[in-house]
């Protein structure tokens, strides 16, 4: 009895009428079966139909103020109530303020790094935007260049198309530099008010050694006069670490009426623009006056037919870079030349230009030697001859090849070590 008193007192029970067969099964202590253990009142089902059973907590008992079971909330309070003040909870959302000045910080960063950057190698570039400069009392214009890994070929050298690609880029550069770039390729304010363009007629290449992947190759450049209407170009490459000769370059430029496609002279405007930064300097590659027997389809050792320029061969005088010529003239090249040797000196005659829609065909004969089994010769010597499918000149090339040396490619090991 004094059980149920207890249990009484915390869950009263409205009375429902049901079965007078009906009985109560109590559980947990005396408590009715419609009602669980958290005094919330639940459904039964009775073999003769629903008895619905509510239970409700009082507020207070015995004075005291009293809730469901200790420790037991019902659902709704569960949902409605609000989480516990803390001190974690009552801070205010930092995330967005430490992004924000996580970012300025880095944005300071960058830019003291473009302000006040230095080489941490001494094979780094001291130009380390690659803008060249002018030195020798303004005479010589001088730029270097980091040998990439997709400059390299197969035998881990730079190619004879990179290096011809680095004098290209420091004669232009060279011109910009200087103030004199109007608004042609090369050409000078003088020039693009007549129309003018140069265009290399001659270029002659010794290659002492080739640069390897990694490398810093530091090349000069210079102008001199070349006859009444015509300059004179030099490039000397040397390693930037060592100071070693690796390439000298000769070439003779003539100007060209952009829209007649003629010969021009000189006008007298052009020579007081360029004239005072000529050199009164020898070529830094002797003349090549070799004269050469005419190559044709019955003398050709090799051909190679169909060669077609394609949009990117074009420069923006809308005619086929020179650079482009080289690797056409190596297209007909012996191929057991070309895997044992390596190229040692090139000297090219440009006779007429090529166009976007020209189909030019290449011819190679081996000089002074049979072709049967070249990798057992030293030195080989080749005639070239790149010309139009109608039979036109394009250029005329003579080169000289070398037994390939053993190049070793870098490893990181061998990197100097960083300076504070």
């Amino acid at each position: 009895m004094a059980t149920m008193a207890a249990a009484s007192g915390f869950f009263s029970v409205a009375s429902t009428a049901i079965d007078s067969g009906g009985k109560d099964t109590g559980k947990h202590g005396g408590l009715p079966a419609s009602v669980d253990a958290r005094g919330i009142g639940t459904k039964s089902v009775s073999s003769r139909g629903l008895v619905k059973t509510n239970a409700q907590a009082p507020s207070k008992v015995n004075g005291t103020r009293v809730g469901v079971m200790d420790g037991l909330k019902t659902d709704d309070e569960v949902s409605s109530s609000p989480p516990p003040r803390t001190f974690i909870n009552q801070l205010p959302d930092w995330s967005m303020l430490l992004v924000a000045i996580t970012t300025i910080f880095l944005a300071a960063e960058k830019q003291l790094m473009m302000i006040d950057w230095k080489p941490k190698r001494a094979d780094m570039l001291t130009d380390p935007f690659g803008l060249g400069s002018i030195v020798q009392n303004g005479m010589v214009f001088r730029q270097n260049f980091s040998i990439r890994s997709y400059e390299i070929g197969a035998d881990r050298t730079a190619s004879v198309e990179t290096l011809m690609n680095h004098l290209q880029e420091t004669a232009l550069n060279h011109v910009k530099t200087a103030g004199l770039l109007g608004d042609g390729f090369g050409s000078t304010p003088e020039m693009c008010k007549r129309n003018l363009i140069w265009v290399v007629t001659k270029m002659q290449v010794m290659v002492d050694r080739y640069p390897t992947w990694g490398d810093v190759v530091q090349v000069d450049t210079w102008v001199a006069p070349s006859g009444k209407n015509g300059m004179r170009r030099d490039w000397l490459l040397r390693d930037y670490n060592t100071g070693e000769t690796l390439t000298r370059a000769s070439s003779c430029w003539v100007m060209m009426n952009k829209k007649t496609r003629k010969l021009s002279k000189l006008p007298d405007e052009v020579r007081a623009e360029i004239g005072h930064f000529f050199v009164d300097t020898p070529p830094i590659v002797d003349e090549d006056s070799k004269r050469l027997p005419k190559l044709t389809d019955s003398n050709a050792d090799y051909i190679r037919t169909g060669l077609t320029p394609k949009w990117s061969d074009l420069d923006i005088n809308q005619h086929v870079n020179n650079v482009k010529y080289v690797g056409w003239i190596l297209e007909s090249a012996p191929q057991p030349v070309v895997e044992s040797h390596e190229l040692a000196s090139m000297t090219l005659e440009y006779r007429r230009e090529c166009m976007r829609d020209s189909v030019l065909d290449s011819l190679t004969s081996v000089l002074g030697k049979g072709y049967e089994d070249l990798t057992t010769f030293g030195q080989v010597e080749c005639q070239h001859l790149l010309r139009l499918e109608d039979g036109g000149d394009i250029v005329k090339g003579r080169t000289e090849w070398r037994p390939k040396r053993s190049y070793g490619v870098k490893s990181f090991d061998q990197l100097p070590a960083e300076s504070a």
